[in-house]
């Protein structure tokens, strides 16, 4: 699923407007999809349910209005019973188009303007089973305050209220009443960067028109938008023979959700006849004094998922130690001399366990200084953990050396905030932009790992998984995906595609743990025996 900004969705509904599907129509579209979505979780029966749609004073709130007629339409036509009610942020002219058919169906409209300290608000709440949320949409960026700050508040006491009291819901698939459904997204999202309002009310349920947007996949508001609904709105069935109207309506595939269809087209088969030496190499350069764990966890992440040999360069001291946990590996020391030897190396790793220190700096020296002889042969290396944090000490390593090695930088946002030179807050700010930004500056895939994490090619694609999962929120976890990710490319993935693959088989495995034991206690190495099993469910999936 692509996902596209604000402003390439006003470009598409002005190229749809061009190809004879207007703005009118498509609003009749949106707000009638928004109207069907919630008449089709409405339980069959007489139970009476109360609607309120909040309605502002722009686009959105225009999709709301169309929303309310069309409920009290198809209520009346299959005689439910249904009572739809409006309020309006701002009062709007009695010649409204879109007000003349509220006042046909009898649905009351009532203004905040008009409604002295909120009692009317408080008393429609109060009695909503569902309150639809059309208040500000894609175009809105700004802080919110005054009368809406205030409309907001009072949504929040009594949703707060009806979670607390755990009044039943009425949608299917929404477990409380009242249900919040929101119009392209809730109140206070920002669609280009994931960023909410502090006033922003949480979502049950999104209805989104034609496309889903950047905002929706990044925390904190993905967290906020509930499930969520793409809703065709005519546009995706419009088919100009104009060349540049037809790439208005379709632009190109930046920015998209990782499907499990992607990732089994990229993922590697193994041939019947396959040995050891047919699925690639690999090299771990990891581990020190204080972190031995470390090298196991990578290598028995790059075994899992597929790789045909691994070879661990570990401090001498903790070999034996490494070796009893993974006796699989090769060992090598982490010296220019041991490194150099090697052959046949696919790809590497290198960072994990390193610390900071001289003994870190030392290794991940010696690994640069042997890549000058490998990286004829090696696919892609992956800088993960400490040897991210050297190199955001080293800006000429950074900037050019990296693009030579087929790099994949895998920070968490600490890391990202060390690499940038910018505050952490401002990192998750902006995930997918930063993650862009520092992957065409320094020539690398970036893997930004978090909730949703963002994987960006230095050529401008990315792709962000659609997976937030507070039991990977443990120490270690990063080892496996790096591991992971190595084991891919060695066996031929290319590197935007092993990080993409890497993180998917990562993601599904947690959530493999979660959906049996819950979001804690997870240690990071009970994902190594589920990345095969994550693979599977991945090939299996419909």
């Amino acid at each position: 699923m692509n996902l596209l900004t604000s402003a390439e969705m006003r470009e598409v509904e002005r190229a749809a407007d061009s190809a004879g599907l207007s703005y009118a129509t498509m609003m009749q579209n949106a707000g009638g999809a928004v109207a069907a979505e919630i008449l089709n979780r409405l339980p069959t029966g007489d139970a009476a349910v109360e609607v309120l749609i909040l309605c502002g004073s722009g686009n959105n709130g225009g999709d709301g209005l169309v929303c309310a007629a069309a409920l009290a339409e198809r209520a009346q036509r299959e005689n439910r019973a249904l009572t739809v009610q409006v309020y309006l942020l701002r009062a709007r002219e009695s010649d409204d188009p879109l007000i003349a058919p509220l006042a046909a169906a009898e649905i009351a409209v009532m203004a905040q303007p008009d409604d002295e300290g909120l009692r009317l608000l408080r008393a429609r709440l109060a009695r909503a089973d569902v309150i639809v949320d059309a208040l500000l949409g894609t175009g809105a960026a700004r802080t919110i305050e005054g009368p809406l700050r205030d409309l907001l508040h009072e949504v929040q006491v009594t949703r707060d209220r009806g979670v607390k009291t755990r009044r039943p819901g009425v949608l299917r698939g929404l477990p409380h009443a009242p249900a919040i459904v929101a119009v392209d997204g809730p109140t206070g999202m920002n669609y280009e960067t994931g960023s909410l309002d502090a006033n922003a009310v949480a979502a049950d349920l999104t209805v989104t028109f034609h496309a889903a947007k950047r905002g929706h996949y990044c925390y904190p508001a993905a967290g906020a938008r509930g499930e969520l609904v793409v809703a065709p709105i005519g546009i995706a069935s419009l088919t100009p023979t104009d060349g540049r109207l037809w790439t208005a309506l379709n632009p190109p595939a930046r920015i998209s959700v990782v499907d499990d269809a992607w990732v089994r087209e990229r993922l590697p088969r193994r041939a019947s006849d396959a040995n050891k030496g047919s699925h690639g190499r690999a090299l771990i350069v990891a581990g020190s004094h204080d972190y031995p764990g470390a090298p196991a966890l990578c290598a028995g992440a790059a075994y899992r998922a597929g790789a045909g040999l691994v070879t661990l360069a570990v401090p001498e001291a903790g070999r034996l130690a490494v070796a009893a946990v993974i006796p699989e590996a090769v060992y090598v020391p982490q010296t220019v001399s041991g490194l150099e030897k090697l052959s046949g190396i696919a790809a590497a790793l290198v960072g994990p366990g390193l610390g900071r220190g001289d003994t870190g700096r030392a290794a991940l020296g010696a690994f640069m200084a042997a890549m000058v002889h490998l990286r004829t042969a090696v696919r892609g290396v992956v800088f993960d953990a400490d040897a991210l944090n050297i190199l955001a000490e080293d800006e000429a390593l950074l900037e050019y050396r990296l693009s030579d090695l087929s790099a994949v930088l895998t920070p968490h946002p600490g890391e990202m905030a060390r690499l940038t030179s910018l505050p952490v807050a401002e990192i998750q700010a902006d995930r997918i932009g930063h993650a862009s930004r520092l992957s065409r500056e320094c020539g690398a895939v970036v893997v930004l790992k978090g909730a949703n994490t963002v994987i960006a090619s230095r050529d401008g694609q990315i792709m962000v998984l659609d997976s937030a999962n507070p039991a990977l929120a443990t120490a270690g976890t990063g080892d496996v995906l790096a591991g992971a990710i190595v084991g891919l490319m060695a066996q031929g993935l290319r590197p935007f595609d092993a990080a993409v693959c890497g993180a998917a088989l990562h993601a599904r495995a947690g959530e493999l743990w979660r959906d049996a034991h819950g979001d804690s206690g997870l240690l990071a190495s009970d994902l190594l025996p589920l990345l095969p099993a994550a693979r599977r469910a991945i090939m299996l999936a419909p």
